[in-house]
C-alpha cells in the first residue's frame, strides 16, 4: 500500500515536534536521572503504540502488524548498542551530565543514515530478491557470532572509525569543554572529546545496521512502515539507555535471545525468498508469528537471566564502586563510571586514559 504525502509530512511533522520538546526539555545539560528517564520512555512507547494504532485502523490490520513487529523487533536490537554506548561513555569518561547531548545527535544521524539504508535496501531488493539470501546469511552469521562473543570491556574507542575519520581533518583536544564540539587553541579550530563521542556513536549505529536493516527487511517491504518503526525505535533508544544503563549486565542471557532472533528473522528471509524464487508452494511465515516469536524469546531471555543470575564478582583489581543501577549510588544517571578521581579519572577495566592516546585526564570545563 503506497502511503501518501500528507502521511509521510504527518509522520515527519510528529518526529520534528518531538525532538524539539525533547532538546528545549533538556536544553541545559544535567543528569538523566531514573525517573526521568522512565517518563521518557513511557512517552515515546506511548507514542509508538499510538502511531501503530493509526496504523491499523488507516492502512489495515496486517500493516499494523508489520508495523509494530518492526517496531519491536529494532527496539530489542537496539538493547545491543546500549552496551556499546556504555563502553564508549566509560572509555571517554564522558561526563553523566553531557551524556543525553551525545544521544541526541547522534539519533539524528541515525535517523538520516537508516532512511538512507533502508530506502536503499527496498530498491535492491525490489530489483534483485535473491540479496535476500545473502541477507539471511548475514543474520544467520551475526547470530553465531552473538552467541560466542564476550562484552569486551577493554576495547580501544580511539580506533573506532567515527574517532580515526574525525582525527583526520581536526585534532581533538585534551579535555571537554561543556557542551561546544569546537573550540579556538592557539588561534585553530580544535575539536572537543565530546565530538569524538557522537563519531563514535555514529560509526557504531552504522555498524549496527548491517543487522537491523536486513532484519526489518524481512518483516515488510513497505519504506513508510519500516522507517517510521525505526524511527520510533530509534528516537526511544536514548531514555532506555539511562533507564537500564545499570541493569544490563543483569539480563547476562539477552544476548542468546536476540541471537536467536536474528537467526529465525535469518530463516524467515530464507523462506521469504524462496517462495518468491523457486515455489509458492514453500511457506512463509506470518508478520503475527514473528511477532510472537520476538516477544516470547525476549520474555524468556530475561525471566531466565532473573532465576539464574550470574555469581557476583568484587572488582579486586581497581577498589572502584560498581554502580548498582541506573542512578548509582548519588543518584545521578548510569554509565560506566569511576569512584576514583572523578570523570577524568581511568575507568575500571579500560587500561587506558579517557579519551583515547593523545588525550589527557584533565577534569572537563563546565563552560
Amino acid at each position: 500500500m503506497t502511503v501518501p504525502l500528507w502521511g509521510w509530512l504527518a509522520f515527519g511533522a510528529v518526529v520534528v515536534i518531538m525532538l524539539t520538546i525533547d532538546l528545549l526539555a533538556h536544553r541545559g545539560a544535567h543528569v538523566i536521572k531514573f525517573k526521568e528517564a522512565a517518563i521518557w520512555s513511557a512517552v515515546w512507547v506511548g507514542l509508538s503504540l499510538i502511531f501503530a494504532g493509526v496504523i491499523f485502523a488507516t492502512m489495515g490490520s496486517e500493516a499494523g502488524v508489520e508495523f509494530t513487529t518492526a517496531w519491536l523487533l529494532e527496539k530489542s536490537l537496539s538493547v545491543d548498542n546500549l552496551f556499546v554506548f556504555a563502553l564508549i561513555f566509560g572509555y571517554f569518561a564522558v561526563p553523566r551530565e553531557y551524556q543525553h547531548r551525545v544521544l541526541f545527535y547522534g539519533v539524528i544521524g541515525a535517523l538520516i543514515f537508516r532512511g538512507i539504508f533502508l530506502a536503499a535496501g527496498v530498491a535492491i531488493v525490489n530489483q534483485f530478491t535473491v540479496i535476500l539470501f545473502v541477507f539471511a546469511a548475514v543474520l544467520i552469521y551475526s547470530a553465531f557470532k552473538l552467541l560466542r562473543e564476550q562484552d569486551d570491556e577493554d576495547a580501544d574507542m580511539s580506533k573506532n572509525i567515527g574517532v580515526r575519520l574525525l582525527r583526520k581533518f581536526y585534532p581533538v583536544s585534551d579535555e571537554y569543554h561543556g557542551t561546544k564540539f569546537f573550540i579556538k587553541e592557539a588561534g585553530k579550530r580544535v575539536a572537543t572529546p565530546l565530538l569524538a563521542v557522537v563519531a563514535a556513536i555514529e560509526a557504531a549505529d552504522l555498524i549496527f545496521a548491517v543487522d537491523s536493516v536486513p532484519a526489518v527487511l524481512a518483516v515488510s517491504d513497505n519504506t513508510f512502515i519500516i522507517y517510521s518503526s525505526n524511527a520510533f525505535a530509534i528516537l526511544g533508544l536514548r531514555a532506555l539507555y539511562f533507564l537500564l544503563a545499570g541493569l544490563l549486565k543483569k539480563f547476562h542471557y539477552l544476548g542468546k535471545g536476540l541471537a536467536f532472533i536474528l537467526a529465525f528473522i535469518g530463516v524467515k528471509l530464507i523462506l521469504q525468498a524462496s517462495h518468491k524464487m523457486i515455489s509458492t508452494s514453500i511457506p512463509e511465515i506470518p508478520s503475527w508469528v514473528s511477532l510472537i516469536v520476538i516477544v516470547v524469546a525476549l520474555a524468556v531471555s530475561i525471566v531466565w537471566s532473573i532465576l539464574k543470575p550470574l555469581p557476583e564478582e568484587e572488582d579486586e583489581d581497581t577498589g572502584t564502586e560498581q554502580l548498582a543501577g541506573p542512578d548509582g549510588p548519588d543518584g545521578g544517571g548510569g554509565a560506566i563510571t569511576s569512584a576514583g578521581d572523578g570523570p577524568g579519572a581511568d575507568l575500571p577495566g579500560s587500561g587506558v586514559n579517557p579519551g583515547g592516546p593523545g588525550l589527557t585526564k584533565t577534569p572537563p570545563s563546565r563552560e
